[in-house]
């Protein structure tokens, strides 16, 4: 019983990964663009093809943005970052939960 409890837990937190997920779909495309259009400097730093290079998430997933001063930046890519750490945050319990119910 307790075994179903645990995993429905990790299914609730597989389920919060997957809202962060569409938040960080729909934040990170326009936190990118807006660089591409306003910051060639910071473009050129993320480099081609930044959506998923480890990188950028790490600048992103670090606060990087901070640095620049551009209050829409710091408003696009707060959300994204917000998102981004919920989906790592939901996965690595998940995880956890998941490898807890497997405990004798």
């Amino acid at each position: 019983m307790a075994t179903d409890l645990i995993l429905f837990l990790a299914l609730l937190f597989v389920a919060t990964a997957i809202g962060g997920a569409t938040a960080f779909v729909i934040f990170w495309p326009l936190t990118l663009v807006h660089v591409r259009d306003r910051h060639p400097a910071l473009k050129a730093k993320l480099g081609e093809g930044a959506f998923l290079k480890p990188s950028a998430l790490w600048w992103l997933l670090s606060g990087g943005y901070r640095a620049t001063p551009d209050t829409s930046l710091s408003g696009l890519a707060t959300p994204a970052r917000i998102a981004l750490s919920v989906i790592i945050l939901g996965l690595v319990l998940a995880g956890l939960l998941w490898l807890w119910s497997l405990a004798p």
